[in-house]
């Protein structure tokens, strides 16, 4: 492979809804750009998407190829391709995985997040189609059907109380969290909302003709279910922030920089969005915080110019 060195005013690490987004900004304001897209999307597994006005039903795909041929109109360039290092400095040097070395002025992580989800078979393997995690995503879809809610951590009692507005006949499996770890108001809650809770581990989801029909416990009891909800571990893609030096701080679901409200991090220069930079984003905030990012940019290099230049 050939290394060659290239300098844009800046790079977008990421090719979802929130680099996708940013970087349209960028490109409508004559901004030289480059997206760097690995082509892992998180809601990869989704076969469409929901609460984005406009867009409410269309698959992730479509979504991402609809962006990218909008960014191209502006002359953004999009490259397949992982970045695998970075440095600051008077501007930032990006390395590739094809070998390829890129500068810019200014860098947008939108590298996003992974989920991972609870290793029990069958999981995986129906994430996405009758395994749901975002009742807000899917929940109108699968209305007053049997959901069970595999629990992960004894916050998940709140993802079963949340279902519970799009069936009443919810089944919550402690799996391994153990009864004594809910707490009183949740108890009451769960009985409150008419969640049934099954204490005991769980062995397996049952899969009849290409569909959940039940979760077996590892006592060899089944439950038939046809809709399970889980909270996948989320694991926030910050390699390349704490390689910048990037401030985080802790939370329940992962280290994420410290940010102020247009998505710049404690490096100046650098803005992180999407769920690079928090758990709870969806496609609509995520595309919301790539636009509020891409037009401070804008702005900041606009005024560094001139004052530079008086």
């Amino acid at each position: 492979m050939t290394e060659t060195t290239e300098t844009y005013e800046v790079i977008v690490i990421g090719g979802g809804a929130a680099g996708l987004s940013a970087a349209l900004v960028l490109g409508r304001a004559r901004r030289h750009t480059l997206v760097v897209d690995a082509g892992e999307p998180r809601n990869a597994p989704a076969a469409h998407m929901q609460g984005y006005l406009s867009r409410d039903g269309m698959s992730p795909a479509e979504f991402l190829a609809i962006g990218r041929e909008e960014i191209a109109r502006y002359g953004v360039e999009l490259v397949r391709d992982r970045a695998v290092d970075v440095t600051g400095g008077e501007d930032f040097t990006v390395a590739l995985g094809s070998g390829r070395t890129v500068h810019a002025r200014r860098l947008v992580i939108a590298t996003g997040l992974k989920d991972e989800l609870p290793a029990v078979p069958g999981v995986a393997e129906r994430f996405g189609r009758d395994v749901l995690h975002c009742p807000y995503c899917h929940g109108w879809e699968v209305r007053d059907r049997a959901f069970g809610v595999l629990a992960t951590t004894p916050m998940s009692v709140h993802q079963a109380l949340i279902v519970s507005q799009w069936s009443k006949d919810v089944t919550f499996f402690l799996h391994a969290v153990a009864e004594k770890e809910l707490s009183d108001d949740d108890l009451r809650r769960l009985a409150a909302a008419g969640v049934k809770v099954v204490p005991g581990e769980v062995a397996e989801l049952v899969v009849e003709d290409d569909r959940l029909t039940g979760v077996r416990l590892t006592d060899g009891s089944t439950h038939a279910r046809e809709i399970v909800f889980t909270a996948p571990r989320a694991v926030p893609q910050t390699d390349l922030l704490r390689r910048l030096g990037a401030e985080l701080t802790e939370t329940p679901f992962g280290s994420y920089p410290v940010v102020d409200p247009t998505g710049l991090t404690t490096v100046p220069g650098v803005w992180a969005v999407g769920n690079a930079m928090g758990f709870a984003e969806q496609v609509v905030n995520a595309a919301a915080g790539g636009y509020r990012a891409g037009a401070t940019i804008n702005g900041e290099l606009l005024m560094t110019d001139l004052d530079a230049a008086t």
